[in-house]
């Protein structure tokens, strides 16, 4: 008997059905299509519309798709994390309510926040259980409804997000696939860069607060652009060195969708060339926890068993970190 790995058995993803054109922006706030496109490389975003709705709700469609895909009973589910920077509400926590919208009555579950890093840092958690033969069968979500959080005149930033939610279902392996190694950092010291000021404890929602425009997204680029990069490399590198992987070894890179410019310059620090770094920012923006999952989704056609993945991201705070996966299924649908 082989050493136990958690291996990803099923991925599925879920984005709404409204598309924010970067032409309908021109509209919103002063920007241009171009200006856009070049500096982010983003065309269009989906954005979750409809009175109520939070981020279990596509939770919940993600979650529902992978268990009809998988044929995995609901009540099979051991635990769910839900990585995510836009919970539906404080408490309860919004894994919780996906366990319930899907019927997964004898999971347990807990949110995750790590920001853009939320579902490398959940999806390294989850495994802990599998390896630890406490759980056998995990669901691990990340997503946000990012455009909840956006100021929509500052174009700085609401031209990034978009809204979406990807899953994974994590079970024993002993073929050697699943999550090899991880690595995983954070660095408070970058919460000058990247974060919203109101509407925790430090500054609690206020008339004021609220006025002052507090409780949306601010993000100081350049800074983060600079940090991104290099800590994304730095980390890729490491694990890499460690599992004494080249960029050959390498089938694809899937990065955390943030900007092409900053993935297109971590994959040159990593001497990968384009054509092994998964990219489908232009379609959703950056969807912070999502990005993983739903790039890895989009592209699951493309893995074969076997085959090396390396998860890279970076996100507020700052975190960052880096996974090694031996891609564990044969065919996806």
């Amino acid at each position: 008997m082989g050493k136990i790995k958690a291996a990803i058995t099923g991925i599925h993803g879920y984005v709404p059905e409204y598309i924010l054109t970067n032409k309908e922006l021109e509209i919103i706030v002063d920007t241009t299509d171009e200006w856009i496109i070049e500096r982010t490389g983003i065309k269009e975003r989906r954005i979750l519309k409809g009175e109520g709705l939070g981020t279990s709700f596509m939770a919940v469609k993600a979650a529902q798709g992978l268990l009809e895909k998988t044929n995995t009973d609901p009540k099979d589910i051991n635990l769910v994390i839900m990585a995510t920077t836009t919970p539906d509400m404080l408490f309860p926590a919004t894994a919780n309510l996906v366990s319930h919208g899907i019927g997964a009555t004898n999971a347990f579950g807990f949110d995750l926040q790590a920001a853009c890093s939320g579902f490398i840092y959940a999806l390294t958690t989850g495994a802990q259980y599998i390896e630890s033969g406490f759980a056998k069968k995990v669901l691990v979500l990340g997503g946000d409804k990012m455009s909840s959080i956006l100021d929509y005149q500052d174009r700085t930033t609401c031209v990034i997000f978009g809204d979406g939610v990807g899953a994974v279902l994590l079970e024993p392996n002993e073929e050697g696939l699943g999550l090899q190694d991880a690595q995983l950092c954070s660095d408070g010291a970058g919460q000058e860069f990247l974060y919203m000021k109101a509407g925790g404890s430090r500054y609690p929602p206020t008339a004021e607060t609220v006025n002052r425009r507090e409780h949306f997204v601010t993000q100081h680029g350049a800074a983060v652009f600079k940090n991104a990069v290099q800590n994304m490399s730095e980390v890729a590198q490491r694990v890499m060195l460690r599992n004494n992987l080249t960029h050959e070894d390498i089938a694809y890179l899937v990065p955390h969708q943030a900007n092409r410019r900053i993935i297109e310059s971590t994959a040159g620090r990593l001497g990968l060339p384009l054509d092994k770094v998964l990219i489908n920012i232009h379609r959703y923006g950056n969807t912070t926890s999502g990005t993983i999952p739903l790039c890895m989704w989009d592209h699951r056609h493309l893995f074969k068993k076997g085959d090396n993945l390396l998860l890279v991201a970076f996100g507020g705070g700052f975190t960052w970190g880096a996974i090694y996966l031996k891609w564990a299924i044969d065919h996806t649908n």
